[in-house]
């Protein structure tokens, strides 16, 4: 008899999505690339930056979005380089008209050189935001009490990085990100910094809801290949998690019980 898992899918802002895996859609050798890269990881969402040359309908590379749409996977705008709050409202907002639709990944950057958000500015982009109808997925640091208050103004998911935008050298502050995991009931998706497929494998063990990334496939020698390794790592870390592990142990332990055995079992070689 063949068992079947229940399905468990993400579930964001009311919606639901068969895969925990979002894939970023910049920085690959060419469109061709993308495309194996989309249809080999299967995942939830394409991020898209409405300030890309091209990326938007109607533009003179039109190609690039002609391809998301080919593929079927739903794009999440973002506003990547926006650097104060009513530009970040602004680039939302016109994303909302160009690519119709109400999500968006919050970049609020406060910083050029280590790409970190603006954590003093984000919250009240984010609410302001989310008052006009929009649904926030906000990159942001794994800072509680800023995660706290992104909920508390209506995001009902948050992003904090594992490392920063780039880099990937996968998570920089495991004691915060797992505090942050163990405090937080909302979906909680790593957005920036894994490079490789056990960083995505980790952070899903700790209860983590799904990854987003971008460069770690997209510069990868093989990014198709390498976008279904992290799918498989992001399935593997989520099961694992479902499954439950068992206690780390301070000494040995026999993983063969002694009571029950011969004796000859018991005597040493």
């Amino acid at each position: 008899m063949t068992l079947h898992a229940p399905p468990d899918p993400l579930v964001l802002y009311g919606q639901t999505f068969a895969s925990r895996l979002l894939l970023g859609s910049s920085r690959y050798p060419s469109p061709a690339v993308l495309e194996a890269a989309v249809r080999r990881a299967q995942p939830a969402m394409v991020t898209a930056a409405l300030r890309r040359q091209g990326s938007h309908p109607g533009a003179s590379g039109g190609g690039f979005w002609e391809l998301l749409r080919a593929l079927g996977v739903p794009v999440l705008p973002n506003t990547a380089g926006c650097h104060g709050v009513q530009e970040a409202i602004t680039t939302a907002q016109m994303a909302r008209e160009l690519f119709n639709t109400s999500w968006i990944k919050l970049e609020l950057i406060g910083d050029d050189y280590t790409l970190q958000p603006d954590t003093l500015n984000l919250v009240d982009a984010a609410g302001r935001l989310i008052r006009d109808g929009f649904q926030v997925l906000p990159y942001c640091t794994e800072d509680l009490v800023l995660c706290q208050r992104l909920v508390d103004v209506g995001c009902q998911a948050v992003m904090p990085w594992a490392a920063p935008i780039g880099t990937g050298r996968g998570p920089a502050n495991p004691y915060a990100l797992q505090t942050l995991r163990e405090r937080l009931a909302v979906p909680m998706l790593v957005d920036a910094g894994l490079g490789l497929p056990s960083h995505a494998c980790q952070v899903m063990e700790w209860g983590y809801d799904g990854v987003l990334l971008n460069t770690a496939v997209a510069l990868a020698q093989d990014p198709a290949a390498m976008a279904g390794a992290f799918a498989d790592a992001v399935r593997a870390g989520r099961a694992a998690r479902q499954a439950g592990a068992m206690a780390a142990q301070d000494a040995a332990q026999p993983s063969t019980p002694v009571l029950g055995t011969p004796f000859w079992h018991h005597a040493p070689a």
